[in-house]
């Protein structure tokens, strides 16, 4: 479009600013006027035309060196010849020629331009710009009226902001910032140019102006940010304006400048913004701006509202970077309640060495015998020929950790294989055994425990929207908490609530994310399982876990067979307590033939027995299996391992369900058992081999066994509560060959008093007592 004047005569008419000028900055002088009547400005009307910042091109120049009012007299002569190309680039100081030859030897600064004015005269070529600079003028000439107009909003834009820099590098009175940086706004947000640089190159210079003047009152603050909101309605905020942000957010929590000017640009970071790790302040922005509203009166009301907000009153949030970007904000507020705890690995075992057992060595025990430490709680003899040195273990005694321990031979093969393995350990293996991350150990500041609740119920907020569901759980599954985060007991409590709604949602897509991402890898399914590091439930979670997954396509052998190799302790101590899904996980693993060993059939049959339902279902399934009932016939299993958290009662309705008359080798290690199950273990005539480590039996029950039990050959009594009370007791089982004490309450005249009248005592371990 030619903007260029017509051909008649008039008087001069001058181009309007865009914005208003800055303060203390003069408007051209009348005086400046055209002499002569051909030669004119032309009237750039506000036409709704938009243009691309230039920041490079090509054009015509022409310079002319002339006493300021001698330019209408040159430009009506026929001289104007000369004109040169040029491509010209608009630097952040000045206007520089890539062939710094001819007129553009010198580039031309901004401060030194006088004024950019739009100009034609009769008998010349048209789309022209003049720079008015001291001593002369500079001429621009372009191809087309749109090209002209572009080059002139742009060279007007750099010269404005040029000089915003420059005033607001220097403040001196801040009445007169603040003016100025309104009059900033308003020539951004008024001006044609259609560019991302547009809106934030003045946010960038208010930015700077912050981080540079540190003692700014609060009043100051707010203004400033009121001043700066239109322009980020549509942008994001840069990096320092982001640190500034968050310092108001933190230091004036209830300011409703938070709720006006804030929300907004929130909710906008999180529609558009696509990688919070390129950007890591917005996030700690927004994560602050949350903590903010929590401080409100109405706490966690407002934070619901603004997560409503953001998915919107519909069924179907209607944007999609809304979920990923809050759960990103949440897992990074979570991380940084840990901090503390995850610094302080630097002077903790490596993940190898947590995955072996090794503590710090300031408050780590000396080693303990191989035997002990194997995966399968029952002691073997030949396990005594090992070497000490494969294995540098630790005994876990918070109650808040539960060390689980798998109950059959085909995980006891599987993690025996596993010792010496270089690979990395498994989380939450690692969790299991290392007392490093005991939730006795981990206890947040009171900031941090606030900042935690905050988003954990945001988690919570998550998961009750049902198309929110299926993508939160696909972010969930590799379990991306810190370790020390895992062991927290309240943290493991408070997110249970999302396990629960994976767990209750029908669709495989959610449910199925419980699960591990791969072979090796645990997921909730485990965390929250009996004797997992988070269940505190006995198991009622993990039940209806399984209930919905065996409902699905997971109702396969494959499952069924993962089951009994990773969880068939926890299955069956359920079952022992009547769980009916657990009942009929145990019927589908003997009807599919899932355990091949016979002990283990028998127990299970045992536990079936055990409960009405159990039984019940049992028969059913002995209707259908001939081969079951020929192996009950031939009698009891002869090796039996209760599931770790097993009770007195779950002991005695298990013994008192079937017939264990050749049961040789019994394992109790792990469980809560205490002396009042003595009762039932007399009635094991062929017991051989009994295993208490870590349990709470102590001497009331040690002196009945010794009384009952006098075939009794190998007894581990490592980490109970008994005493030489007890323990003398034992010099009646001569019988016994192998003799665990370790971390017990022996004294040393009770322990030569025992070798003295256990003749074939050949194995015992006294470490960690007052006889080692």
């Amino acid at each position: 479009m030619d903007r260029t004047g017509g051909s008649g005569g008039g008087s001069d008419r001058r181009q309007p600013e865009e914005s208003k000028p800055l303060l203390g900055e003069m408007s051209a002088p009348e005086g400046n006027k055209m002499g002569a009547a051909p030669c004119r400005r032309a009237l750039l009307h506000c036409n709704g035309m938009r243009y691309k910042l230039l920041q490079e091109g090509d054009i015509q120049v022409c310079v002319i060196r002339h006493p300021r009012t001698f330019l209408s007299k040159i430009l009506t002569s026929k001289f104007l010849r000369r004109w040169e190309p040029h491509h010209l680039t608009l630097a952040d100081n000045s206007v520089a020629s890539a062939t710094p030859t001819g007129y553009m030897e010198n580039s031309i600064s901004y401060s030194a331009i006088e004024d950019v004015q739009l100009l034609s005269w009769e008998n010349a070529p048209k789309y022209c710009l003049q720079l008015t600079i001291p001593g002369g003028t500079v001429l621009l000439q372009a191809a087309n009226s749109y090209l002209r107009d572009q080059w002139f909003h742009s060279l007007q834009w750099k010269k404005k902001i040029y000089k915003y820099k420059k005033v607001l590098s220097n403040p001196s009175r801040w009445e007169v910032v603040l003016k100025e940086i309104r009059t900033l706004v308003d020539m951004a947000l008024t001006s044609p140019l259609q560019d991302d640089s547009i809106h934030q190159a003045p946010l960038e210079i208010v930015s700077k102006l912050l981080s540079e003047n540190n003692n700014l009152t609060t009043q100051d603050h707010e203004s400033i940010i009121v001043a700066i909101a239109p322009l980020l309605e549509n942008n994001h905020p840069p990096p320092d304006l982001c640190e500034f942000f968050c310092k108001h957010c933190r230091e004036r929590p209830r300011s409703m400048v938070v709720i006006e000017v804030f929300t907004p640009v929130v909710q906008r970071i999180l529609k558009h913004n696509m990688d919070f790790g390129k950007c890591p302040r917005l996030r700690l922005f927004t994560q602050e701006y949350i903590l903010s509203l929590n401080e409100l009166n109405a706490g966690m009301e407002v934070v619901k509202k603004f997560i409503h907000s953001m998915h919107g009153p519909t069924g179907q949030c209607p944007h999609p970077r809304v979920l990923p970007n809050l759960v990103a904000v949440c897992l990074a507020a979570i991380y940084s309640c840990y901090e503390e705890f995850i610094n302080s690995r630097d002077n903790s075992p490596s993940l190898k060495e947590i995955r072996n057992g090794c503590q710090q060595q300031c408050d780590r025990k000396p080693n303990l015998p191989l035997r002990l430490l194997h995966t399968s709680p029952d002691l073997v003899s030949q396990e005594a020929t090992l070497t000490e040195s494969r294995l540098k273990p630790v005994i876990v005694t918070s109650n808040e950790i539960h060390v689980e321990v798998e109950r059959n031979n085909t995980a006891n093969q599987k993690m025996t294989a596993g010792v010496g393995n270089d690979s990395e350990p498994n989380l939450i293996d690692c969790l299991m055994v290392s007392p490093t991350c005991s939730t006795m150990s981990i206890e947040l500041s009171p900031q941090a425990d606030r900042i935690l609740g905050c988003y954990v119920e945001i988690l919570k907020m998550l998961s009750d929207y049902d198309d929110w569901r299926p993508a939160l759980a696909s972010l969930l599954q590799p379990i991306p908490f810190p370790k020390e985060a895992l062991a927290h007991e309240k943290f493991t409590k408070e997110l249970k609530y999302v396990i629960q709604r994976f767990a209750e949602d029908p669709r495989q897509e959610v449910h199925s994310c419980l699960l591990s991402v791969r072979a090796g890898k645990d997921g909730w399914f485990q965390l929250y399982s009996p004797g997992g590091v988070a269940c505190d439930d006995d198991g009622e979670l993990f039940a209806s876990m399984v209930h919905i997954l065996m409902g699905s396509c997971y109702k396969t052998k494959k499952f069924l067979l993962s089951l009994a190799e990773n969880k068939l302790g926890p299955c069956m101590l359920l079952a022992l307590r009547g769980n009916q899904t657990m009942v009929e996980i145990l019927c589908l693993m003997l009807e599919y033939n899932i355990i091949d060993n016979n002990d283990t059939q028998l127990q299970i049959i045992s536990t079936l027995e055990s409960t009405d339902v159990g039984k019940r279902m049992y028969e059913q399934l002995c209707e259908r299996q001939r081969e079951l009932k020929e192996l009950q016939r031939k009698g009891g299993p002869t090796r039996l391992t209760l599931p770790s958290k097993s009770t007195d009662a779950d002991l005695a309705r298990l013994l008192s369900s079937g017939s264990f008359g050749n049961l040789e080798n019994l394992s109790l290690a792990f469980t809560n058992v205490t002396s009042a199950c003595a009762e039932h273990l007399i009635k094991l005539p062929s017991l051989k081999q009994l295993n208490l480590w870590s349990t709470q039996f102590g001497d009331a029950g040690l002196r009945l066994l010794s009384e009952h039990l006098t075939m009794l050959q190998v007894l581990n009594l490592c980490e109970t509560p008994v005493t030489d009370a007890g323990l003398l007791a034992l010099s009646s089982m001569k019988s016994l060959c192998s003799l665990n004490m370790n971390s017990t309450k022996l004294s040393a005249d009770t322990y030569e008093d025992l070798k003295a009248k256990l003749p074939n005592l050949k194995e015992v371990d006294v470490r960690y007592t007052e006889a080692w």
